[in-house]
């Protein structure tokens, strides 16, 4: 393989130049620039030699939605079948948090010119870090534009023959709210692979490196991702006056218990080889009223955010399960309490009140029997035709087939909201094990540089999407209680059987990831990492 490209990618200043031109694309996930950004890398990688001679090899595919991901094949020869994927995202969340440093958030040469200046009106660590080293500033320069830029510094690599196999750029877009992008990428990966033949021997992915804690410093390389769920609660009460409460139950009231019981719940945490998933924590509550009235809100909603490691969905299920039905029971515990003492107060006698729990496939069973298909079609038809973001979606759902059945009531329906990301684990995997073990010490003989392994990249990533190390009729009790699946939201699952593609993650050292300090250490992403990535993909190659 001959390249005449002059490099455009290879030296510091050239990566720091690449990686403020990503950033320039103020691509927030679902606007125009996400797919301008695509555009951009089709069209950088296009204008190589190597494309213009092997046009079929660079595609900018149209997703399902609109919005475009971005493939290209270097191949080392035609005959060679041994690929290595290089998956990145080029989407961000937004500025907001940026403040009066807003217009200027993507705009990284001005905006780290501007923290420098103000250095002394910076929290601590911030002003640390610009001390010592050399930082960049700005949405997106850590997470991950960074590791999108080391990608295509890989593929021009390639060019001219670098690689002992076959590199695979993957640039997706929507990582950070469904994953679509990677969602949809996974078949376009099995039918890439049938096309030229290939035989994917990794997914490596370049998110940037966690802290374990406040304060670490650590570098770690990861041979997983963890997994995620949105655990929902719809709490359907009594409906009453304010002036007679206990004629009534208050759903404010329940979910506020279920929020007691989970918030922060350690006995929720997963344990594998030494690491732990974080607690669950709420990401939405509130009640589902429209208007303000003299009439307690009777029914009310709280999502969750759960981290998974190797626990199948039968026994999440059934642990959610056993928290709510304490939760349930605690809230029973303490409206009797309550009425007891009024009815003393009162001089009156009231009665009790008994919770269901139940999940959102026995809501949906009940439903079918009392109203047939029909209604139940028409119902979803009604709610997905004006259907906004997924989470408010599933929530409408639950809410209006509870309303059909507000005879059960007062119960408390658990259920299941996009996006899930699956668990990965290459960790026992012999070639991932090998090419960890080999990097870990490679870095510390040339570069000085202590690595450890972690078997789970803590910031989710897509990754998840590489494979499934469960079957996938085990993800029955999680598919069965997610309201959305098979009308708005899906999983290629047998593409990702067929994918089963072990993982890894090396990237480079950021701070503050989704916040409005986030930055990225220029020296170690554009210097040392560099190196590193490339061993380590000729590792994997072998």
């Amino acid at each position: 393989m001959l390249n005449t490209d002059k490099p455009k990618w290879q030296t510091k200043a050239q990566l720091t130049d690449l990686l403020s031109t990503l950033v320039g694309f103020p691509s927030i996930t679902g606007s125009k620039d996400e797919i301008a950004i695509a555009e951009f890398i089709a069209r950088e990688l296009g204008e190589t030699v190597y494309f213009k001679e092997h046009p079929e090899h660079l595609r900018l595919h149209t997703i399902s939605d609109g919005r475009k991901i971005v493939t290209g094949l270097v191949k080392k020869t035609n005959e060679t079948k041994n690929t290595v994927i290089l998956i990145s995202h080029f989407d961000v969340v937004e500025v907001e948090d940026y403040g009066r440093w807003k217009s200027i958030a993507f705009h990284v040469r001005e905006l780290t010119r501007e923290f420098y200046a103000n250095k002394i009106s910076m929290p601590v660590d911030v002003q640390e870090d610009l001390t010592n080293g050399d930082w960049v500033f700005g949405r997106g320069t850590m997470d991950m534009k960074c590791g999108l830029t080391l990608h295509m510094s890989m593929i021009e690599k390639a060019f001219s023959g670098t690689f002992d196999g076959n590199l695979l750029l993957l640039a997706v877009c929507d990582e950070e709210v469904n994953s679509m992008g990677m969602r949809d990428a996974a078949p376009l990966l099995v039918q890439i692979a049938k096309q030229h033949q290939l035989e994917y021997k990794a997914c490596l992915n370049s998110e940037p490196i966690f802290s374990c804690y406040p304060g670490d410093r650590g570098k770690y390389i990861y041979t997983g991702s963890i997994g995620k769920i949105l655990p929902g609660f719809l709490c359907y009460g009594k409906e009453t006056h304010v002036g007679e409460p206990f004629m009534g139950l208050n759903a404010s009231y329940m979910a506020s218990q279920i929020t007691c019981e989970l918030e922060l719940n350690t006995e929720l945490c997963e344990v594998v080889g030494g690491e732990v998933t974080p607690p669950p924590t709420n990401l939405f509550q509130k009640d589902l009223k429209k208007e303000y009235s003299v009439q307690i809100p009777h029914r009310a909603v709280s999502l969750f955010n759960l981290f998974l490691f190797e626990k199948s969905m039968g026994e999440v299920l059934e642990q959610l399960r056993f928290h709510v039905k304490k939760a349930a029971g605690r809230i029973e515990e303490g409206y009797h309490k309550q009425a007891e003492k009024f009815s003393t107060l009162a001089h009156s006698t009231i009665g009790k009140m008994n919770i269901r729990v139940l999940t959102y496939k026995e809501l949906m069973d009940y439903a079918l029997e009392r109203y047939g298909q029909e209604e139940i079609s028409r119902i979803e038809t009604n709610v997905l035709k004006n259907k906004g973001d997924d989470r408010e979606a599933t929530i409408q759902l639950v809410d209006e087939l509870a309303i059909q059945c507000k005879e059960l009531a007062p119960m408390i329906v658990l259920f299941f909201a996009p996006p899930y990301y699956p668990a990965v684990s290459s960790r026992n995997h012999s070639r991932i094990r090998k090419a960890a073990d080999e990097l870990i010490a490679y870095a510390g003989k040339e570069h000085g540089i202590a690595i450890r392994e972690k078997h789970y990249f803590p910031g989710i990533s897509d990754l998840s999407y590489a494979g499934l190390e469960k079957p996938a009729s085990s993800l029955q009790p999680l598919l069965s209680n997610l309201p959305l699946w098979g009308k708005n939201y899906t999983l290629p699952l047998d593409s990702l059987e067929e994918l089963n593609v072990p993982v890894i993650n090396l990237g480079p050292v950021g701070r503050d990831a989704h916040k409005w300090t986030e930055r990225l250490d220029v020296d170690y992403a554009f210097e040392p990492l560099v190196d590193m990535v490339e061993v380590l993909i000729n590792q994997l190659l072998q």
